[in-house]
């Protein structure tokens, strides 16, 4: 069944008549993602260290924010992960992802950065990729100055951004000079072609819906045969081995749902480590959403523990 918590939500979200993303402009939906963020996002967790950065990237300065977790020492070392947040490579940026980058920080005792990577329609795809890959090798460059290890460097991202950090593995695997020690990847998207049973099942009713989805795509790439390119659908990639450990996590209710669970069954036929969990009552997007679901907040206590783990061993 539907969790209670996110039925509730729904109802809510249908009483009120909110037009669906699809029905708006890219400028209007951000608009709309970035101020409706306060009704289901927890209170901001307080931190030893919030600092905005401008990194150089391919297409100019990228905005990054990077957090540091209470009570860690000024000095102190720590594990990093460069976070990509979701919002179908249309909408979101460092607001709307703050206080789950703050929460994963303290749960896992990593600094975060966080990256506000270009979007579409303004910058076409692969813009969002080569924004994320140049951020991540200038942490990884820069981890001294940032006190950061760069020996335990990890990836991650929700939706799109999950599907990023994905193609960032893939992608410093095969350059060979970005050793990258986990990917952290939240209810990703993996292949564009959106040909699996949950798209059909998901596909209206449960927040993102297949409308939306097309809708993002639509702005994000310039082409069709851009979905076969495995930098948009990483699935499609024919060598998924030698890829840093992960966990994949996805929501049952959800559009995504089976291709999450294809990568992670992938990583792991390819000789990964991978772990897969699936929060069966849940809908995409879930895990921003601690103020009103219980659930989200096992989520990110989840994320932490795995990020702790993995990274104490890198």
């Amino acid at each position: 069944m539907l969790d209670v918590q996110a039925k509730a939500l729904l109802q809510l979200i249908e009483q009120r008549g909110l037009p669906a993303v699809h029905e708006v402009s890219p400028q209007e939906a951000r608009a709309a993602y970035r101020e409706r963020r306060f009704f289901t996002q927890p209170a901001e967790p307080a931190m030893s260290e919030v600092r905005d950065l401008a990194v150089p990237g391919p297409g100019g300065p990228i905005p990054c924010r990077s957090y540091r977790p209470a009570g860690a020492p000024a000095d102190a070392v720590l594990p990093g992960l460069v976070y990509f947040h979701g919002g179908g490579f249309v909408i979101g940026d460092l607001d709307t992802h703050d206080v789950l980058c703050r929460e994963l920080s303290n749960a896992s005792g990593c600094a975060v950065v966080s990256v506000d990577y270009r979007m579409g329609p303004e910058t076409r795809f692969p813009g969002a990729v080569d924004d994320c890959l140049a951020v991540t090798r200038w942490v990884a460059a820069q981890a001294g100055a940032l006190r950061i290890d760069a020996s335990r460097l990890a990836v991650g991202g929700d939706s799109a951004g999950g599907n990023l950090a994905a193609v960032v593995a893939i992608a410093a695997r095969d350059a060979g000079d970005l050793p990258l020690a986990f990917q952290l990847l939240i209810y990703p998207c993996t292949d564009c072609r959106n040909q699996t049973a949950s798209h059909r099942d998901n596909g209206q009713g449960y927040l993102l819906t297949s409308d939306t989805i097309a809708y993002f795509y639509r702005h994000y790439m310039a082409a069709e045969a851009d979905k076969l390119d495995w930098r948009a659908s990483p699935l499609l990639h024919d060598d998924l081995a030698r890829l840093p450990p992960a966990l994949v996590l996805t929501a049952g209710f959800d559009p995504l749902r089976d291709e999450g669970r294809q990568y992670a069954d992938r990583l792991s036929q390819s000789g990964n480590r991978a772990q897969y969990v699936c929060f069966e009552r849940q809908v995409h997007g879930f895990i921003t959403m601690g103020k009103v679901l219980d659930e989200a907040n096992t989520a990110v206590a989840l994320c932490g523990i795995a990020l702790r783990r993995a990274l104490a061993a890198a």
